[in-house]
């Protein structure tokens, strides 16, 4: 079997605004972020804007991951296949000039299957809850720039948080290549290829304003989407990370011992190509 991996990369979706220009456009929803009694209420009278204070802000990156994984399997097999005949009567049958008995008033004819299968699986996954979101999907189509792991770092000494990815790239990889690896049942294999194609770690950009009601003694959040320009009043801060630095080597661990680890069965021989890595090279070095 033949697995090749695609490098590990990360990418900084860009900002659509400002963290100043969201600011503005999330001063004018923050009633919305208080709950439908309080919004209800401000229709009847409208509270002033002194009444509210903007208590805290953020600029953050949520991590998501983008995995595809396909697999190519080529091969032949031999199957009988048992064909009933019409009545008792009939003793022989003649096919392409040769004569099959018949058994029990059937005839067995031995086929060559040629088969393929082509399983693909893509995935996006919340890096911070690790659950599968579809949605997600959204970002890609928008700009990014491929960064070095390293640049995480430095963005986290600037005030910017850059949330922790949970869960490692080699975890990710191995749900998706447990959903397309198998042993196949063959009496010829004539290809027995996983493409790892896409391991990619993406951080989209948010900003979190965190409000006070005086006069109600309350405390709201809005989130702005950087990328997709939406606002939701149901927001969320992530102040427990501000100052936390990332550890590359943590997330980006796929290596060929992870690989070995997955393929069913133990026995069978594994190559894995890296691309543009040797990674036969990286084995003797370590």
């Amino acid at each position: 079997m033949d697995i090749t991996l695609a490098d590990e990369r990360a990418f900084l979706l860009k900002e659509q605004l400002s963290l100043e220009q969201a600011e503005g456009r999330a001063w004018e929803k923050k009633v919305e972020a208080f709950g439908r009694l309080d919004r209800v209420a401000s229709f009847l009278q409208r509270p002033k804007d002194s009444d509210f204070e903007l208590i805290y802000k953020e600029h953050r990156y949520e991590p998501f991951w983008h995995v595809v994984c396909r697999a190519r399997y080529v091969y032949e097999r031999r199957r009988d296949y048992p064909i009933t005949l019409s009545g008792d009567e009939v003793h022989s049958v003649t096919l392409d000039g040769q004569e099959y008995g018949v058994q029990n008033g059937r005839i067995h004819l031995t086929f060559t299957e040629h088969c393929r299968e082509e399983p693909e699986r893509i995935r996006y996954i919340n890096g911070y809850t690790n659950q599968p979101d579809d949605t997600l999907s959204q970002y890609l189509n928008h700009p990014a720039n491929e960064v070095p792991p390293e640049h995480l770092e430095e963005l986290g000494k600037k005030g910017v948080i850059v949330v922790p990815a949970q869960a490692r790239a080699s975890a990710i990889v191995r749900d998706v290549l447990l959903e397309v690896l198998k042993s196949i049942q063959a009496d010829t294999i004539l290809e027995d290829a996983v493409e790892i194609a896409n391991v990619d770690l993406y951080y989209h950009p948010v900003y979190a304003f965190q409000y006070r009601w005086h006069s109600k003694q309350k405390e709201a959040i809005v989130e702005y989407d950087a990328v997709t320009s939406e606002l939701r009043t149901d927001g969320k801060t992530f102040q427990q990370y501000m100052g936390k630095l990332l550890d590359p080597e943590f997330l980006f661990d796929v290596g060929a011992d992870t690989i070995d680890l997955l393929v069913p069965g133990g026995g069978l021989a594994v190559k894995l190509a890296r691309k543009g890595l040797d990674v036969a090279r990286n084995r003797s070095n370590a």
